[in-house]
């Protein structure tokens, strides 16, 4: 937070970013933070927080959605790496999640692959349990209730939607937010103003206690 303070004010320090950081981590990484992150060119983890080599273990897919292959790179950070804190980081006019709002209003769905990302990003606008129609198994659209039209909203609700899916689905995590080992937080960058902010924490994430 405080990188992202300096990134904000236009001053940055940009850190660990010489010839001697890069040859201390030619044997070995530390990184203090997973940064589970959207694709979007935009939001580039190390500039937005103001840090350097060796300080955060990026993984990043459109949507920040998540697959087993992600869930598997954020549990090497953890479980390998030793990393104490894996941060989700959403950001306002997120694509994927205007199309995934898109798709729930109209029933419009991009083509090819792209479809694919906006299926991992539309169960969490939805609030409440689909019902499906007894005769072929569909889902009643009717059921489904978006949580707001608001954007903003939807932003928050995916990124605090994929921390909660992280923690339920890795064991790993899990296991490593029990024992107090490490914590799951989740954030919203804003594009206009640089901003992060926290929207979602699971674990404990008070340096003190």
């Amino acid at each position: 937070m405080e990188g992202n303070t300096r990134f904000v004010a236009g001053a940055s320090d940009h850190p660990n970013q010489n010839v001697e950081r890069r040859a201390e981590l030619s044997s070995a990484q530390a990184p203090f933070a997973v940064l589970f992150g959207c694709s979007d060119s935009r939001v580039a983890a190390e500039i937005i927080f103001d840090r350097g080599l060796g300080d955060l273990f990026v993984v990043r897919t459109a949507g920040h959605v998540v697959d087993t292959t992600v869930t598997g790179s954020i549990e090497f950070g953890v479980d390998l790496l030793h990393t104490p804190l894996v941060v989700v980081l959403g950001h306002q006019g997120c694509g994927a999640v205007g199309a995934a709002a898109e798709a729930l209003a109209t029933g419009t769905l991009p083509n090819n692959f792209v479809r694919a990302i906006v299926d991992r990003v539309i169960p969490s606008l939805v609030t409440g349990t689909a019902e499906r129609d007894g005769a072929d198994g569909t889902v009643n659209k009717d059921s489904l209730t978006l949580h707001l039209v608001d954007q903003r909203h939807l932003l928050t609700e995916h990124v605090r939607s994929t921390v909660r899916m992280l923690h339920d689905y890795s064991a790993v995590l899990e296991e490593a937010v029990a024992a107090g080992r490490c914590a799951i937080v989740g954030m919203e960058y804003d594009l206009a103003d640089g901003t992060a902010r926290t929207v979602e924490v699971i674990g404990n994430i008070d340096p003190q206690g």
